[in-house]
């Protein structure tokens, strides 16, 4: 009697496991969250670069505790029209994700990312593409750096419904616009790595994502905070027609100074601007509903110092065809995201561009003429959209002049 009670516990023991995950190796304590890869699967992008994104990808994911419970990953394809390889939850494990990513074939047609991140917003939201509610998500766009159709509406969009973007670039993009397309901060969450380099970056990736689908312990959340304001996100709590929400922001120092917004229920976020550099404001977000009761969220945040451009542009190093830039760097740094050195001849002709990381500051010109004067402006670029810019002259020395060939000697004799 006893051996069948013992085995009857063990079996009751076994199923347990088997519904709560443990016996797929996933830990009790494993993170739910949705995963959305997107791949740049247009024309633009070499067979080559799409084989070993693809292996990349697949090596990525092979130890991510996906499976029931715990992540769900997709995989949505860019061309002409957005294209869905597997959707969330189709795979158990990492291995079939990694299987399922290696069997994938390249769409070709147009890069159309703008399309596509419409379609990855309906798909992280979507339950009946096995999207889960009140989980974190996470995209991961690889890209070749182009795109035909705007991306950065979109991206706002996925971004102020709570969705944390990494973005890998093959190395061809612009470092500006894809540094305000992920998420903040983007040494984080953008990373520039040749195709054949992209292992390097696979275990600080994983590592990001991980933490990125930790539930939030304060669902109010900042984001792009700048000298004059942040963007607010919350998960939905609330729908169009069980309520409202109402918005308060307060100057720490200032208790009277109230600015009160009202919105509706089915909104996630809101932006403020117009606010006072290097200040603490403490936000509040009141749900109100006449069906349930749900609390208040607080939050305080801390706009950056004021946003000033380069200072005192140094030119150094002349050569005929180079000279040195430098300049003091902007202030505050955290809410840079980078330089753009524009240089041109002064009397005329085609200006062209370096761009310089928000760590630098100094680069060196090549190329130019000899003995010519050059118009040379540093362009600070914050994310705030503004920018600041100063202007200053650089000359390049004369090259050196041509030998004359050697006269005939007068007493040489001809053939």
């Amino acid at each position: 009697m006893l051996a069948w009670t013992a085995l009857g516990l063990a079996l009751s023991f076994r199923l347990a496991l088997a519904q709560s995950g443990v016996e797929h190796g996933l830990p009790a304590s494993a993170p739910q969250g949705d995963l959305l890869f997107l791949l740049d699967s247009s024309a633009s992008v070499s067979h080559y670069e799409f084989s070993r994104v693809r292996e990349f990808l697949g090596q990525l994911v092979a130890p991510l505790p996906l499976g029931p419970g715990a992540l769900h990953a997709s995989l949505v394809h860019v061309g002409t029209r957005p294209y869905t390889e597997f959707s969330f939850g189709q795979h158990s494990s990492g291995a079939a994700v990694q299987d399922a990513i290696r069997a994938s074939a390249q769409r070709m047609g147009d890069t159309n990312t703008g399309l596509a991140l419409a379609y990855a917003k309906e798909q992280l939201f979507d339950m009946a593409a096995g999207a889960r509610l009140r989980v974190p998500k996470v995209l991961v766009w690889v890209t070749d750096g182009g795109s035909s159709d705007p991306v950065g509406p979109p991206m706002q969009e996925l971004k102020d419904l709570g969705v944390t973007v990494f973005i890998i670039s093959t190395g061809r993009g612009n470092f500006l616009e894809l540094s305000a397309a992920a998420s903040a901060p983007p040494e984080k969450h953008l990373h520039f790595v040749d195709v054949d380099d992209l292992h390097i970056i696979a275990q600080e990736l994983r590592d990001s994502i991980l933490d990125a689908m930790q539930p939030q312990q304060q669902q109010l959340r900042a984001s792009e905070v700048t000298s004059s304001g942040f963007r607010l996100a919350w998960p939905p709590l609330l729908t169009a027609n069980s309520g409202y929400y109402v918005l308060e922001l307060v100057p720490s120092a200032e208790p009277g100074a109230v600015r009160r917004q009202q919105l509706p229920g089915n909104t996630t976020g809101w932006a403020w601007a117009g606010l006072e550099p290097d200040t603490d404001y403490d936000v509040a977000l009141v749900p109100e509903s006449n069906e349930r009761l749900v609390g208040p969220q607080h939050l305080r945040v801390r706009t950056l110092p004021d946003e000033a451009g380069p200072e005192r542009i140094v030119i150094s190093h002349a050569r005929p065809r180079s000279v040195r830039v430098s300049w003091a760097p902007a202030l505050g740094p955290a809410s840079l995201l980078g330089y753009q050195v524009l240089y041109g001849p002064l009397q005329g002709g085609a200006a062209q561009r370096v761009e310089v990381p928000a760590g630098g500051n100094s680069t060196t010109l090549q190329g130019l003429a000899p003995g010519t004067v050059y118009l040379v402006t540093v362009t600070a670029a914050f994310r705030s959209g503004r920018e600041r810019a100063l202007s200053a002259k650089a000359c390049t020395p004369p090259g050196e002049r041509s030998r004359a060939p050697p006269l005939p000697d007068a007493g040489a004799r001809g053939p």
